[in-house]
């Protein structure tokens, strides 16, 4: 079962679930050092899905500059390439067709990941660039 949650409803356990999956992933796993918590979390939907009380899957939506998007989209490494980082994906465009419909969906996708999203019709747009010390690409969905 998905949770979609804004800041304000997420409970301190969920908080520190949450966090401690995204720094496992971002910032241990993938040996990154910036500040991975920022001030998108205050105002971002939150969706999340536990199993055996740890959060699996996890991802943000929030606007910026105008514009809809997502990130810190991320499966727990024992259940990657099980399909749930697509069915978490799934669940980020429904949400934000609840949200925000009709609007169009900006992201910087690490570039890794460019063809998972060019499934759920996403197009890249521009160069990669480095974020974080990790190279991106922009992507949009219309």
């Amino acid at each position: 079962m998905w949770h979609v949650k804004r800041f304000n409803e997420l409970s301190a356990q969920e908080l520190y679930d949450l966090m401690y999956l995204r720094v496992k992933t971002f910032v241990v796993e993938q040996n990154r050092v910036y500040q991975e918590v920022d001030e998108n979390d205050l105002h971002a939907i939150h969706i999340f899905r536990y199993e055996d009380k740890k959060i699996v899957a996890y991802a943000r939506i929030f606007e910026e500059n105008g514009h809809i998007t997502f990130g810190r989209v991320v499966a727990d490494k024992n259940h990657r390439g099980t399909g749930l980082g697509a069915k978490l994906v799934e669940e980020i465009i429904k949400v934000i067709n609840e949200n925000h419909p009709h609007q169009e969906i900006v992201i910087e996708a690490q570039t890794y990941v460019e063809d998972f999203y060019k499934k759920f019709d996403f197009h890249s747009v521009g160069e990669p660039f480095l974020f974080n010390h990790t190279p991106h690409i922009k992507m949009i969905r219309n």
